[in-house]
């Protein structure tokens, strides 16, 4: 199984990655989420020259972010840095269009997206719609060596709903899920596998990755500790944003337990409160899988925190990642919290040892 990261990606995020790299991770995937986060492709660049062996993908690239031949340019040009070890992650948006008051975009969109960016890093003359298009569009001079179209960037879709898995599986591409538990990430596996078949796919081809969120709890510590809350709160936290914006912009699939109802319900209040009236999610997600807010904190208790992330002892980490190993997990990935980098990489690496 491999192990990777995901971050909130930073100018800096470079010393992450090499310090995962040194601790055996495989993958270090980077949010594209702008003006909340760095861009990616600076912080890709960065990382690419501070590492060897890692892993780099764009964890992941939403398409209405920057135009298809922008895109495929800023993968081929981290590929010349990392030949071999960049993947190309993508897919509707959340965090990235809601911030900007935008819902996610269609699949069709998606695709036609994939369709252009793939075409292009192999090396085709493709026709792109923009602008009252089909236009035609190819790189140029590949042969300066500039950008690196030689070493293949696998596809890799974030797909929560049964359509987009069913998408995933007619492009072939790696599977990404957002998973909070091993029941509720292999329920989704299960899925994705039946549309993997209907695909005409061998089975032993869907390289699948579960992200979670959470923290590995020391010995006897509560879990809603204030490092706790600094840790998986924010990936919590991640819930209640989903759900107050469910009417506004539709639900990115996220369920939440029956019992965390009344906190659910506590936040909306709080939502309601959130000014401007008319851009309430430029407070929703400022610090969306970054940190918690004041507001936040109160709301999210031990049992939220337990329910809604990979959060326990060691021992209970090592059983849950086996299960996803078991049903058949490619990878494993855990958001690292800004500010808690390194006493996060070395809890987690000391998990997945023992997995």
């Amino acid at each position: 199984m491999d192990f990777g990261i995901q971050l909130a990606t930073s100018a800096h995020s470079w010393k992450a990655a090499q310090r995962a790299e040194a601790l055996g991770f495989t993958h270090a995937w980077f949010y594209d989420t702008q003006l909340l986060n760095a861009d990616l492709f600076v912080a890709m660049a960065a990382a690419a020259m501070q590492t060897t062996r890692i892993r780099l993908g764009t964890g992941v690239l939403i398409p209405s972010n920057r135009i298809a031949p922008a895109a495929a340019n800023a993968l081929a040009s981290l590929n010349a840095l990392a030949p071999g070890r960049i993947d190309f992650g993508v897919s509707t948006g959340f965090t990235a269009r809601r911030s900007m008051g935008l819902p996610a975009i269609t699949l069709a969109r998606l695709e036609e997206y994939i369709r252009v960016v793939q075409g292009l890093l192999r090396g085709e003359t493709v026709e792109w719609s923009e602008e009252g298009g089909p236009h035609k569009i190819r790189f140029l001079n590949p042969e300066l060596e500039l950008i690196n179209l030689r070493d293949p960037m696998p596809l890799h879709v974030s797909a929560f709903g049964p359509r987009a898995r069913r998408l995933t599986a007619k492009l072939g591409a790696g599977w990404m899920v957002a998973a909070r538990d091993a029941r509720g990430a292999r329920a989704a596996l299960a899925d994705m596998r039946r549309a993997w078949q209907e695909a005409g796919r061998a089975p032993h081809e869907l390289y699948a990755t579960a992200f979670g969120g959470g923290c590995v709890l020391g010995e006897g510590e509560p879990a809603d500790s204030p490092r706790v809350k600094a840790q998986a709160g924010p990936a919590a936290a991640m819930i209640f944003h989903n759900f107050v914006e469910e009417a506004e912009f539709g639900s990115m699939g996220f369920p939440a337990p029956p019992p965390l109802k009344p906190a659910l319900e506590a936040y909306r209040a709080l939502y309601q409160g959130y000014e401007p009236e008319d851009a309430r999610y430029l407070t929703v997600h400022r610090g969306h899988l970054m940190f918690l807010r004041p507001e936040e904190a109160p709301l999210l208790t031990g049992a939220a925190i337990r329910a809604l992330t990979f959060t326990g002892t060691r021992a209970e980490l090592v059983e849950g990642v086996r299960e996803l190993k078991s049903a058949g997990f490619s990878q494993f990935g855990v958001h690292i919290r800004h500010g808690h980098e390194t006493a996060m990489l070395q809890d987690w690496a000391e998990v997945f040892a023992k997995v």
